[in-house]
């Protein structure tokens, strides 16, 4: 989707109007633009890669050699949590009993209503319209028992319940959604339209003058999502659910039609419908004892037109998932899982707000004049729609201050409250002016540079796979400076050490890049410098690989994608540059001198785990050639024997 149509009413005639056009997704906010895909698509990507990777992980481990499965048609029938274990890294505190379910109580139940008089399709049965059905399908289930197939106990260290708005793990643990609902009720349909409306394939936000509200999401194979405002109802409201019986496609199209008048729209196909209410609330607490944890809608619950459900939803798992990882894998003291609640609850706090106001400016009637003080203003409501797409993509989220997040303030104010700082001795604050466009807290924004070794072109966001890593990205300067090529000697020098936060907290068994990533952007000319002029810890050498040439970039013109300027971009001195450090989800943790190795040293001392055998690292598995004098072939010096008796 490229633009979005805003249709209001004409103020003299009432019928409605093209009023604006404003780009749906804003320019240089990302290298991508915005796509609508199916949530069962973005599930089955998920699913693939699941599966993929961990055949490959889990090969030679006895009974995983076919990797993971996620299980379909399994309910959870008891939890238990030992809280005396909570902290014991090593304990699994959490049980729970599962039951699997036969295909018939695992299939939700379906209207049967349509304009052909067959079955469709809905989603009701996930609809804050409908009651929660878990006590249900678990009695079915006891009176089937010979049916449901087998059930077993599962030990956990940790427990996501991500389990939707009806969250059975949140009920387990007493946990409560906060807020309220409207009266606002609106159906959602999936159709291949017949229309005469011009703008069917745009998205469109509708509002007529008095029948309501139509926001139009164009799809994939010649689908059109409409949501349609439907009614408001006297008995709606204060925490009650409307009359589901009174909804159906053919209802929700009658709405839909006296809202695009003068503008006729039918269907012969329709691929799914459901309904909602408006409400807005959000979890009291996102986790228990940072072992047992909530996301997505089991947590918070919004209205689901801005698209900022899903995406919000997959960035609290991300979130929570590298964090967990950290932990589990060892790196990591469990102090930074506090963070997932101080930093996504704030998030899910700050999109009820916003949600709240959207909402009531979508489903309100517009005014008629500036006297109208009943209706809603139409520049105000542009204005939402505008601010809806940034914080839907994500990047406008800004972490406070935390063991993770190099902010000065206080944390408990910049979060949710829960503190998450770490101790005084160990707290680094960022210099924010040495890169200005580099917001601590906040996404890192992505800009072209290229290879030093082979000249290919990268946006910065591609060097950032998503497997854990921190990331350490020294924007050296202009290394030709014999200054600044002396800050950058300094610096490798002291990430060498058998005694640097690099080997320390890398395990011995693991790849040198496993756990930190040595990164570095350069602002010389490229045809003057080769990675050799950089110190061998941002190249490493490998025994049976050589030299790592993907390590080392530089800002500099291509010969066919253009310049990414990404100092400029970034708010980078070219001369004498700064450096970074990014979590593993990308965020900015810290920002500062390029050479100043002690805060660097100092942040991820207040919450990573020294690895035994860690500082012995030198000698092993790829940093030894880290502290090799070169020869003049460019290979570590001990080689050279080696090199000369294979060449003869």
């Amino acid at each position: 989707m490229l633009e979005i149509c805003l249709w209001n009413p004409d103020p003299k005639t009432g019928i409605i109007h093209r009023s604006d056009r404003i780009p749906d997704t804003i320019p240089n906010i990302s290298r991508f633009q915005q796509v609508v895909l199916h949530q069962g698509r973005i599930e089955r990507f998920f699913l693939d890669s699941i599966s993929e990777n961990s055949k490959r992980t889990l090969k030679a481990v006895p009974g995983w050699e076919d990797g993971i499965r996620v299980e379909h048609g399994v309910l959870p029938t008891s939890l238990e949590f030992d809280e005396s274990l909570a902290e014991n890294a090593d304990a699994y505190p959490i049980t729970v009993r599962l039951r699997h379910l036969t295909e018939q109580e695992a299939t939700p139940k379906q209207s049967a209503t349509s304009l052909n008089g067959s079955g469709l399709q809905d989603g009701l049965f996930r609809s804050n319209l409908s009651s929660d059905d878990t006590q249900e399908l678990l009695d079915k289930s006891k009176l089937l028992q010979a049916k449901a197939g087998r059930e077993e106990t599962v030990k956990a260290k940790y427990m996501l319940g991500a389990d939707g708005a009806h969250s059975w793990v949140r009920n387990q643990l007493g946990f409560k959604l906060q807020g309220e609902s409207t009266d606002y009720i609106w159906g959602v349909l999936d159709i291949v339209p017949i229309t005469d409306f011009p703008d069917i394939r745009m998205r469109c936000a509708i509002h007529s003058e008095s029948s309501g509200s139509v926001m139009v999401i164009p799809r994939e194979n010649k689908l059109v999502r409409l949501y349609i405002q439907l009614t408001t109802t006297e008995n709606a409201g204060g925490g009650k659910k409307a009359d589901r019986s009174k909804i159906n496609p053919e209802s929700i199209l009658a709405s839909a039609q006296k809202i695009m008048r003068p503008y006729k729209i039918t269907y012969r196909y329709c691929d799914w419908w459901t309904a909602y209410q408006i409400g807005q609330r959000v979890g009291d607490s996102f986790s228990l004892k940072e072992r047992i944890f909530l996301a997505g809608d089991a947590v918070h619950t919004h209205s689901p037109k801005a698209g900022q459900g899903m995406n919000v939803s997959m960035q609290d798992a991300f979130n929570l998932g590298w964090k967990v990882a950290s932990v589990v894998n060892g790196t990591s003291d469990r102090s930074i899982l506090k963070t997932y609640q101080s930093e996504r609850r704030r998030i899910a706090q700050d999109l009820i707000d916003f949600d709240h106001r959207f909402s009531r400016l979508f489903s309100g009637r517009p005014a008629k004049d500036v006297l109208d003080e009943e209706g809603i203003s139409m520049d105000e409501f542009k204005r939402a729609f505008e601010k809806g797409n940034l914080f839907a993509s994500g990047v406008a989220v800004d972490y406070g201050a935390s063991i993770v997040v190099a902010k000065s303030g206080d944390s408990t104010k910049q979060g949710d409250g829960t503190e998450v700082l770490g101790a005084e001795k160990l707290r680094v604050i960022s210099n924010q002016g040495l890169a200005t466009e580099i917001k601590v807290g906040m996404r890192m924004p992505s800009f072209k540079v290229l290879n030093q070794a082979d000249a290919r072109p990268w946006h910065f966001q591609e060097l950032l796979k998503s497997n854990g890593t921190w990331r350490v990205v020294v924007f050296a300067g202009n290394i030709k400076n014999p200054d600044q090529r002396a800050r950058i000697n300094k610096l490798g020098e002291k990430l060498s050490t058998s005694t640097s936060f690099l080997t320390r907290f890398t395990p011995p068994n693991k790849r040198y890049d496993s756990v930190f990533e040595l990164l570095s952007v350069h602002s010389a000319p490229r045809q003057e410098v080769t990675i050799f002029d950089f110190p061998p810890v941002f190249h490493p050498w490998d025994d049976n690989d050589g030299w790592d040439y993907w390590k080392i970039f530089v800002d500099d013109v291509s010969y066919h994608e253009g310049y990414g300027d990404a100092y400029n971009n970034y708010g980078v001195d070219r001369e004498k540059g700064c450096a970074v450090i990014l979590r593993p989800d990308q965020y900015v943790s810290w920002v500062g001198e390029m050479d100043d190795y002690e805060s660097m040293e100092k942040f991820f001392s207040g919450f990573m785990i020294e690895q035994p055998g860690g500082r012995e690292r030198m000698a092993t598995n790829g940093w030894e050639g880290v502290s090799r004098e070169m020869n003049s072939t460019g290979l570590p010096a001990t080689d050279e024997a080696v090199v000369g008796t294979a060449a003869a």
